[in-house]
């Protein structure tokens, strides 16, 4: 019995084990008990995680993998959330308790999965997945370049981000146009903004939103003084601040409402 990769799931199975071991040996296992695999599919990294001391769940939208899953793991079989990821309430479903995220993730939901993470992440202390390399790259990257972009900033603002390796596309059933990278995002101590974080989102989003202009004029719908449009920052364009900066710049323009 073998599972048949689906592309509109856009599943690329992993095939090479010492990779898979990799993967499940990255996570840090410090500040959490439980780990959620989100696709599993037939199990090459499912394996690797039930060899660990913490509890593994997985949550798997194919029927087809989760009745693979039931055959060949029976000690897994009362783990298996049959769900869309995107959809799970995670603090609710694991009754608030920490629970650190891992995976092959699917390449057209991968970035979705971050914005998940980032949602629910007084829950989620750690992340280590498979991305297409770009997007691994823009989320680990630092300012000062074109891949430098929204994930990146909001990611960084809450995480410790490392891109650990690249993987190519000949370890993968069907293999897929591009290399995969693996990345590990470990929560920071102080995972609150001393900002309005709503707001924070907001000024991220935007920016880049228009990211050729400068902040000056791609945050005009913010309606700022002209005192404030006049500081240094605003003659900037996006992609040349850094994390702390975006969170300096919201402070003001939060400060300039009032």
């Amino acid at each position: 019995m073998t599972v048949r990769p689906k592309k509109y799931l856009g599943q690329h199975f992993l095939t090479d084990e010492t990779i898979a071991k990799n993967i499940a040996n990255a996570l840090t296992e410090k500040g959490y008990n439980d780990v959620l695999e989100i696709g599993p599919g037939m199990g090459v990294l499912t394996k690797y995680l039930l060899q660990k001391k913490y509890k593994t769940h997985v949550i798997e939208i194919d029927p087809e993998s989760v009745d693979y899953l039931k055959v060949h793991f029976l000690n897994l079989a009362n783990d298996i959330i049959e769900k869309d990821f995107l959809k799970l309430d995670v603090s609710a479903y694991f009754n608030q308790k920490q629970i650190a995220i891992i995976g092959n993730f699917p390449y057209n939901i991968s970035s979705q999965i971050v914005f998940k993470m980032l949602e629910y992440r007084a829950y989620i202390p750690e992340l280590c997945g498979m991305f297409q390399k770009e997007v691994a790259q823009r989320i680990a990257h630092k300012e000062g370049s074109k891949i430098y972009g929204i994930l990146s900033v909001l990611t960084q603002a809450f995480y410790e981000v490392s891109y650990l390796f690249t993987v190519p596309p000949t370890v993968f059933n069907p293999p897929p146009k591009v290399d995969s990278g693996v990345l590990i995002m470990t929560r920071k101590d102080v995972f609150t903004l001393e900002v309005d974080e709503a707001l924070f989102f907001r000024v991220v989003k935007t920016s880049f939103g228009q990211r050729r202009k400068t902040l000056r004029n791609s945050l005009k719908s913010f309606n700022l003084s002209d005192k404030l449009r006049e500081d240094a920052i605003f003659a900037k364009r996006p992609e040349q601040l850094s994390v702390a900066q975006f969170i300096n710049l919201t402070g003001k323009i939060q400060n300039d409402a009032i």
